[in-house]
């Protein structure tokens, strides 16, 4: 999806280890970052560009220090200085954009263990022009996100995944 992006002219920049995830294939502009306030802050920053595309970014802190490492307290304390972030974020999304904040694993901080846990992930969609409140269940394939935004930048997608954004208009 981030190639069939890229190739229709669209930009893909990857905040964090966006671009390491995926080799580089598809990302447009990496930005690299300390941690999950560097991260935040340079995805604020971006907001005050004008572009066209999609921006990818990673938190590592929640995974690679309080997850993995069953931090309760740390994750706790991620989150709520995330929360305040959001929230500047959110004041400043225009009409047209579109926020997804999901993982790519579970990672429960109260199991044992450092290995990755097996609850389902969240999906949380925002758009100032979808309906508010849409459950969209539980998904059969975190695909589904990649034929979403296929079907938001109305570009060709022939990978795994159901799109669900006509639940979201």
């Amino acid at each position: 999806m981030l190639n069939n992006l890229e190739d229709a002219g669209y930009e893909c920049i990857g905040v964090g280890k966006i671009s390491d995830i995926f080799a580089g294939s598809g990302i447009t502009q990496q930005i690299r970052t300390q941690n999950n306030t560097d991260g935040i802050a340079k995805t604020l920053d971006l907001m005050e560009n004008d572009f066209e595309g999609i921006c990818f970014v990673n938190l590592v802190d929640f995974d690679m220090l309080y997850g993995h490492r069953r931090d309760i307290l740390g994750y706790t304390t991620a989150l709520n200085e995330f929360d305040k972030d959001l929230e500047i974020f959110l004041a400043n999304m225009r009409d047209d954009d579109v926020l997804f904040i999901t993982a790519d694993h579970g990672c429960d901080p109260g199991y044992k263990g450092t290995d990755h846990t097996r609850e389902s992930v969240p999906l949380l969609g925002y758009s100032k022009c979808w309906k508010q409140g849409v459950n969209i269940g539980t998904r059969d394939t975190y695909a589904d996100i990649a034929a979403t935004l296929a079907q938001i930048f109305e570009i060709e997608y022939h990978g795994d995944g159901t799109g669900f954004l006509e639940m979201l208009k």
